[in-house]
Protein backbone atom coordinates (compact mmCIF):
# COMPACT_ATOMS: atom_id res chain seq x y z
CA UNK A 1 0.00 0.00 0.00
CA UNK A 2 1.73 3.82 -1.00
CA UNK A 3 -1.04 5.51 0.76
CA UNK A 4 -1.33 5.86 4.80
CA UNK A 5 -4.28 4.44 6.71
CA UNK A 6 -5.61 6.92 10.01
CA UNK A 7 -8.15 5.88 12.05
CA UNK A 8 -10.03 7.88 14.94
CA UNK A 9 -11.48 5.66 17.56
CA UNK A 10 -13.34 6.47 20.75
CA UNK A 11 -16.59 6.43 22.53
CA UNK A 12 -19.81 8.80 21.68
CA UNK A 13 -19.23 12.66 21.77
CA UNK A 14 -15.23 12.28 21.79
CA UNK A 15 -15.10 14.76 18.43
CA UNK A 16 -14.31 12.22 16.08
CA UNK A 17 -15.62 13.78 13.38
CA UNK A 18 -14.74 17.63 13.67
CA UNK A 19 -10.72 16.32 13.63
CA UNK A 20 -10.54 13.66 11.04
CA UNK A 21 -11.67 16.92 8.99
CA UNK A 22 -9.44 19.38 10.79
CA UNK A 23 -6.38 16.65 9.68
CA UNK A 24 -7.75 16.37 6.21
CA UNK A 25 -7.25 20.32 5.78
CA UNK A 26 -3.79 19.94 7.34
CA UNK A 27 -2.65 17.03 4.97
CA UNK A 28 -4.20 18.35 1.57
CA UNK A 29 -2.28 22.03 2.46
CA UNK A 30 0.62 19.64 3.04
CA UNK A 31 -0.16 18.43 -0.52
CA UNK A 32 -1.53 14.72 0.12
CA UNK A 33 -4.34 13.08 -1.64
CA UNK A 34 -6.65 12.60 1.55
CA UNK A 35 -10.07 10.95 1.46
CA UNK A 36 -12.84 10.70 4.40
CA UNK A 37 -14.59 8.14 5.12
CA UNK A 38 -16.31 6.25 8.34
CA UNK A 39 -17.96 3.03 9.34
CA UNK A 40 -20.65 2.18 9.00
CA UNK A 41 -21.77 4.01 6.06
CA UNK A 42 -18.43 4.89 4.15
CA UNK A 43 -20.14 3.24 0.76
CA UNK A 44 -23.61 3.15 -0.63
CA UNK A 45 -24.28 -0.20 0.73
CA UNK A 46 -22.62 0.78 4.51
CA UNK A 47 -25.21 3.82 4.01
CA UNK A 48 -27.75 1.41 4.40
CA UNK A 49 -26.12 -0.36 6.70
CA UNK A 50 -25.33 2.80 9.08
CA UNK A 51 -29.45 2.80 9.41
CA UNK A 52 -29.64 -0.70 10.61
CA UNK A 53 -27.25 -0.29 13.05
CA UNK A 54 -27.07 3.43 14.71
CA UNK A 55 -30.91 3.77 14.44
CA UNK A 56 -33.88 2.83 16.41
CA UNK A 57 -34.26 1.01 19.67
CA UNK A 58 -31.24 0.10 21.87
CA UNK A 59 -32.46 -3.66 22.05
CA UNK A 60 -33.38 -4.37 18.52
CA UNK A 61 -30.78 -6.69 18.01
CA UNK A 62 -27.65 -8.54 20.07
CA UNK A 63 -23.88 -8.14 20.02
CA UNK A 64 -23.37 -11.53 17.94
CA UNK A 65 -25.79 -9.84 15.19
CA UNK A 66 -24.28 -6.43 15.19
CA UNK A 67 -20.98 -7.69 15.15
CA UNK A 68 -21.70 -9.53 11.80
CA UNK A 69 -23.06 -6.90 10.35
CA UNK A 70 -20.51 -4.50 11.42
CA UNK A 71 -17.73 -6.57 9.67
CA UNK A 72 -20.02 -7.22 6.49
CA UNK A 73 -20.08 -3.37 6.16
CA UNK A 74 -16.31 -2.87 6.52
CA UNK A 75 -15.11 -6.24 4.53
CA UNK A 76 -17.32 -4.13 1.44
CA UNK A 77 -15.77 -0.91 2.63
CA UNK A 78 -11.88 -2.13 2.24
CA UNK A 79 -12.62 -3.81 -1.32
CA UNK A 80 -14.70 -0.85 -2.41
CA UNK A 81 -12.92 2.62 -1.19
CA UNK A 82 -10.13 2.25 1.11
CA UNK A 83 -7.28 -0.51 -0.38
CA UNK A 84 -8.07 1.09 -3.90
CA UNK A 85 -7.38 4.53 -2.49
CA UNK A 86 -4.26 3.27 -0.79
CA UNK A 87 -2.84 1.59 -3.73
CA UNK A 88 -3.63 4.62 -5.29
CA UNK A 89 -1.68 6.63 -2.98
CA UNK A 90 -4.20 8.84 -1.53
CA UNK A 91 -4.41 8.85 2.58
CA UNK A 92 -7.58 7.44 3.97
CA UNK A 93 -8.87 9.11 7.34
CA UNK A 94 -11.39 6.21 8.79
CA UNK A 95 -14.43 7.55 11.75
CA UNK A 96 -14.30 4.15 13.14
CA UNK A 97 -12.78 1.09 12.08
CA UNK A 98 -12.74 -2.48 13.68
CA UNK A 99 -11.37 -1.32 17.07
CA UNK A 100 -14.99 -0.17 17.59
CA UNK A 101 -16.41 -3.38 17.08
CA UNK A 102 -14.26 -4.88 19.31
CA UNK A 103 -14.97 -2.16 22.16
CA UNK A 104 -18.56 -2.19 21.55
CA UNK A 105 -19.07 -5.27 20.71
CA UNK A 106 -16.61 -7.26 23.38
CA UNK A 107 -16.34 -4.62 25.90
CA UNK A 108 -18.73 -2.97 26.27
CA UNK A 109 -21.63 -5.76 25.83
CA UNK A 110 -19.74 -7.66 28.40
CA UNK A 111 -18.02 -10.23 26.18
CA UNK A 112 -21.46 -11.69 24.59
CA UNK A 113 -19.17 -11.67 21.36
CA UNK A 114 -16.04 -13.68 22.49
CA UNK A 115 -13.15 -12.09 21.60
CA UNK A 116 -11.78 -15.10 19.54
CA UNK A 117 -14.73 -14.96 17.33
CA UNK A 118 -14.19 -11.39 16.77
CA UNK A 119 -10.49 -12.19 15.67
CA UNK A 120 -12.19 -15.11 13.50
CA UNK A 121 -14.46 -12.00 11.66
CA UNK A 122 -11.83 -9.80 11.44
CA UNK A 123 -9.19 -12.70 9.87
CA UNK A 124 -12.26 -13.14 7.12
CA UNK A 125 -13.19 -9.91 6.81
CA UNK A 126 -9.65 -8.03 6.83
CA UNK A 127 -7.18 -9.94 6.96
CA UNK A 128 -3.69 -9.20 8.22
CA UNK A 129 -4.16 -5.38 7.12
CA UNK A 130 -4.41 -2.99 9.81
CA UNK A 131 -3.99 0.70 10.30
CA UNK A 132 -1.18 2.73 10.10
CA UNK A 133 -1.89 4.76 13.36
CA UNK A 134 -4.94 4.73 15.14
CA UNK A 135 -5.73 7.69 17.39
CA UNK A 136 -7.75 6.97 20.10
CA UNK A 137 -9.93 10.32 21.55
CA UNK A 138 -10.79 9.53 25.09
CA UNK A 139 -12.90 11.47 27.51
CA UNK A 140 -15.01 10.49 30.15
CA UNK A 141 -18.61 9.14 29.11
CA UNK A 142 -19.97 11.59 30.76
CA UNK A 143 -19.25 14.08 29.25
CA UNK A 144 -19.03 12.80 25.87
CA UNK A 145 -22.77 11.90 25.95
CA UNK A 146 -23.95 15.30 26.94
CA UNK A 147 -22.00 16.49 23.55
CA UNK A 148 -24.11 13.76 21.64
CA UNK A 149 -27.18 14.22 22.90
CA UNK A 150 -26.83 18.56 22.76
CA UNK A 151 -25.85 17.92 19.18
CA UNK A 152 -28.58 15.85 18.76
CA UNK A 153 -31.17 18.39 19.64
CA UNK A 154 -29.86 21.02 17.26
CA UNK A 155 -29.66 18.92 14.28
CA UNK A 156 -32.12 16.31 12.79
CA UNK A 157 -29.36 13.60 13.85
CA UNK A 158 -31.42 10.39 14.96
CA UNK A 159 -28.51 7.91 15.25
CA UNK A 160 -28.59 7.69 19.30
CA UNK A 161 -28.96 3.87 19.66
CA UNK A 162 -25.64 3.65 21.43
CA UNK A 163 -25.92 6.65 23.30
CA UNK A 164 -29.50 5.30 24.75
CA UNK A 165 -27.76 2.17 25.95
CA UNK A 166 -26.96 2.75 29.98
CA UNK A 167 -23.70 4.44 31.53
CA UNK A 168 -22.18 0.92 32.85
CA UNK A 169 -21.89 0.22 28.61
CA UNK A 170 -20.07 3.62 27.99
CA UNK A 171 -17.35 2.73 31.17
CA UNK A 172 -16.92 -0.68 30.01
CA UNK A 173 -16.60 1.06 25.81
CA UNK A 174 -13.99 3.30 26.80
CA UNK A 175 -12.14 0.95 28.69
CA UNK A 176 -12.42 -1.31 26.16
CA UNK A 177 -10.45 1.71 23.98
CA UNK A 178 -8.20 2.08 26.56
CA UNK A 179 -6.92 -1.45 27.08
CA UNK A 180 -7.04 -2.20 23.00
CA UNK A 181 -4.49 0.89 22.77
CA UNK A 182 -2.55 -0.63 25.12
CA UNK A 183 -2.58 -3.53 23.82
CA UNK A 184 -1.03 -2.23 20.44
CA UNK A 185 1.30 0.30 21.45
CA UNK A 186 2.97 0.95 18.28
CA UNK A 187 -0.49 1.64 16.21
CA UNK A 188 -2.75 3.23 19.14
CA UNK A 189 -1.97 6.47 20.40
CA UNK A 190 -4.55 7.79 23.00
CA UNK A 191 -5.20 11.60 23.32
CA UNK A 192 -7.13 13.49 25.96
CA UNK A 193 -10.36 15.03 23.93
CA UNK A 194 -11.90 17.53 26.94
CA UNK A 195 -9.79 20.03 25.62
CA UNK A 196 -10.48 22.77 22.67
CA UNK A 197 -10.99 21.83 19.32
CA UNK A 198 -7.96 23.59 18.37
CA UNK A 199 -5.73 22.12 21.07
CA UNK A 200 -6.73 18.94 20.46
CA UNK A 201 -6.09 19.64 16.68
CA UNK A 202 -2.29 20.37 17.36
CA UNK A 203 -1.73 17.03 19.60
CA UNK A 204 -3.33 15.53 16.33
CA UNK A 205 -0.52 16.97 13.63
CA UNK A 206 2.15 16.58 16.47
CA UNK A 207 1.13 12.75 16.55
CA UNK A 208 0.83 12.60 13.00
CA UNK A 209 3.90 14.73 12.10
CA UNK A 210 5.93 12.78 14.41
CA UNK A 211 5.37 9.21 13.10
CA UNK A 212 4.77 9.75 9.07
CA UNK A 213 7.90 12.51 9.48
CA UNK A 214 5.69 15.12 7.78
Amino acid sequence: MKGKFITFEGGEGVGKSTQIKLLSDFLKQKHYDTILTKEPGGTDLGVELRKILVTGNKDKMDAITEALLFFADRHHHLSEKIWPALENNTWVLSDRFADSTFAYQFYGHNARVSEENLRYLYKIAVGDFKPDLTIVLDIAPEIGLKRSFAKAETSDNKELRFENINIDFHNRLRNGFLQIAENEPDRCVVLDANKTIEELHQDIIKVVTERFGL
